[in-house]
């Protein structure tokens, strides 16, 4: 089963770039500094920002209708003008870390769910979607609970 993790579109983000902090607290967003590696998982590059660099805290609706509708703060590294995109392999800060995968059909209704420990998200993203009704899996960091990215079928 072919699949593509693809990061978050940066031009959703791009006009809270360069934002003062008090436009941004305006938003509900927080500029921070990555005081940590790994630690601050940035959803358009699908992997942790570097010590030194700023990521932009903000709330995100990934899941957008039905009783799973779901909100959660997530980390943009700002600047950026593109997406990553990965076929076939789990992005850098997903495979770190242990992911929720949670499946879902067309009408936004959970099918199934899964556990994955570092390493282990490939298989269990493989098995989610052997399910023809799965239409799209959300992986979350299972620690924080946060939207990690969506995984497609390619």
């Amino acid at each position: 089963m072919t699949y593509r993790i693809t990061g978050l579109d940066p031009a959703a983000f791009r006009p809270l770039f360069h934002l003062r902090p008090a436009a941004l607290a305006e938003r509900g967003v927080r500029r921070m500094p990555v005081t940590s590696f790994p630690g601050f998982p940035c959803r358009l590059t699908l992997d942790d920002a570097e010590l030194g660099e700023t990521v932009l805290l903000v709330n995100y609706q990934s899941v957008p209708a039905g009783p799973y509708r779901a909100r959660h703060a997530i980390f943009i590294t700002e600047g950026l003008t593109e997406a990553a995109s990965f076929m076939d392999a789990v992005p850098p800060a997903l495979e770190r870390r242990t992911l929720s995968l949670r499946a879902f059909d067309r009408d936004w209704d959970m099918v199934a769910a899964e556990l994955a420990q570092p390493g282990e998200a490939d298989g269990a993203i493989r098995r989610m979607l052997a399910d023809p009704a799965v239409t799209i899996i959300h992986a979350h960091n299972a620690t924080r609970g946060c939207f990690a990215a969506a995984v497609e079928r390619a």
